[in-house]
């Protein structure tokens, strides 16, 4: 398991976000990705409340998608504003 995640009562999926009242949360998934590593640009990596945007995205992207990102953004290629 992630080291964020102690016991299985650790896991929880992404709270209700009014701006995304659909079912698919496709949005939500890159929203949180870009809310988290702006927040760590901006707050720094120690900044706790970042993890929020973490937790989430990592509970509604698939790995695929994350990893993807991950890359990009080490290669400069994202597309996304951070």
């Amino acid at each position: 398991m992630p080291e964020m995640i102690k016991s299985v009562a650790d896991i929880k999926t992404a709270p209700f976000d009014p701006r995304f009242p659909n079912t698919n949360q496709t949005r939500h998934c890159y929203q949180s990705y870009l809310d988290f590593h702006r927040c760590q640009k901006v707050r720094g990596e120690k900044y706790e409340p970042c993890q929020y945007f973490k937790r989430a995205f990592t509970s509604l992207c698939p790995n695929e998608w994350v990893e993807k990102w991950d890359t990009q953004r080490g290669e400069g290629t994202f597309a996304g504003r951070i």
